[in-house]
């Protein structure tokens, strides 16, 4: 009998899920305007975002291998009742002479619990689910994700503009906690794990070195797919977590709504390209996911032609709004085969930690590309970022088609 997708545990995981990215999706717009409002500078948000990010990249490696050993209910549930702390503490020192500092400080909390939560809110799909369900099942997780930045980031400007950045953080604390109740009542089969038993040492240098052997012997194909999504994310996650916002607030001087209206409307995108995922389940080939991952460059150029040609604000932030949502599609497609893909060709003993390097070389490429493109933003046109990066983009999915094409053989 096949399995069905909506399961007890999976239905506890995608409420959670939706709480928890609400909460994510608020806080990070209004994180966002604030800091944008005060400093003006594009380089300064995106060394903000990117020191934020250091921690997540150091750490998730070793959250994979907590994920594989411990109970992954209890590091989700554990690690949203300390997000929500950490906001809440946050507001209580929140001053504005030190505002930015206690900033950076709850972003760096926040990477820290992400590097250990990711790896077990991923690995758990594969473990509630099997078959063409993984693929279905991410698609759905992709999907709670993008509805909450649909409706999240016009809550969060309308929330930011009629109370301020304070009253925000408590709903946002709020959101994590109700997450961790979700999770709560989530059980599932711990006759796999092995708990840590042996000196923390020797358990590291053990897991790192069969995770090592595996996606360099036995899946080879892993390690390309991720250094191929690194290098192309490099440069979508630049200009998509930097660029986007500034822009909008700081190119074309449109205020918090305006931001808020273009984050959903990039939600929709996210929407629409989860769901084309999981009606694609067993239709799309393998060799098609070069032509998704030159797509964001595809898209991009008529953003960089808009600040090139002479246009008036309202046509150059259509352009930008249809340009970027066209990004948003084609990458969340391409990062659910991806990860899909990745999973079943790993056996559950080691999920975490494929889940978890995934993540690691996916952070590792951001706070590259926003401090490349906080610099350019800075000192460059808008046209002279968006288009040669739009070029770049093409030439790595084009220059990918032997490699997806050999993955059909």
């Amino acid at each position: 009998m096949e399995q069905k997708l909506l399961t007890r545990n999976f239905a506890l995981l995608i409420l959670g899920q939706l709480s928890s990215l609400a909460g994510n999706f608020i806080l990070k717009l209004a994180v966002s305007m604030y800091v944008l409002e005060t400093t003006g500078s594009a380089a300064v948000f995106a060394a903000i975002l990117s020191a934020a990010t250091v921690p997540a990249v150091l750490l998730t490696p070793f959250g994979g291998i907590v994920a594989d050993r411990v109970n992954k209910r209890n590091i989700m549930v554990g690690l949203d009742i300390f997000n929500g702390v950490s906001v809440l503490c946050t507001v209580v020192f929140f001053r504005g002479e030190n505002a930015l500092f206690v900033i950076g400080i709850l972003l760096a909390l926040l990477s820290v619990s992400g590097a250990f939560e990711t790896p077990a809110v991923q690995a758990c799909i594969p473990t509630m689910l099997s078959g063409d369900n993984i693929l279905k099942g991410n698609a759905a997780v992709n999907q709670v994700a993008a509805v909450s930045a649909l409706a999240c980031p016009m809550l969060g400007s309308l929330l930011y503009t009629a109370f301020g950045v304070r009253p925000v953080m408590n709903a946002c604390a709020l959101c994590f906690l109700i997450t961790a109740l979700f999770e709560s009542f989530i059980r599932l089969d711990g006759s796999q794990l092995t708990g840590i038993k042996q000196p923390v040492r020797a358990v590291v240098k053990q897991d790192f070195s069969e995770s090592l052997h595996f996606i360099r012997k036995e899946q080879p194909v892993i390690l390309k797919m991720l250094l191929l999504a690194a290098l192309s994310g490099a440069f979508v996650m630049g200009i998509t977590m930097v660029g986007f916002p500034y822009l909008i607030r700081n190119v074309l001087g449109l205020g918090a709504a305006h931001y808020g209206a273009a984050e959903s409307a990039m939600a929709v995108a996210a929407v629409l390209g989860s769901a084309a995922a999981g009606f694609l389940v067993g239709k799309l080939k393998l060799r098609s996911l070069s032509l998704l991952l030159a797509a964001p460059g595809v898209f991009a150029l008529p953003a960089g032609l808009a600040f090139l040609l002479p246009a008036g604000t309202a046509v150059r932030y259509a352009v930008l709004i249809a340009a970027f949502c066209g990004m948003q599609a084609a990458v969340t497609v391409f990062s659910i085969f991806a990860v899909s893909m990745i999973q079943q060709r790993t056996p559950n003993h080691l999920i975490g930690k494929m889940m978890a390097y995934t993540s690691a070389v996916s952070l590792c490429a951001q706070p590259v590309g926003q401090i490349l493109y906080g610099f350019l933003f800075d000192w460059c046109s808008a046209s002279l970022v968006l288009i040669p990066t739009a070029v770049v983009i093409v030439v790595i999915g084009w220059r990918a088609k032997g490699f997806f094409a050999s993955l059909e053989i």
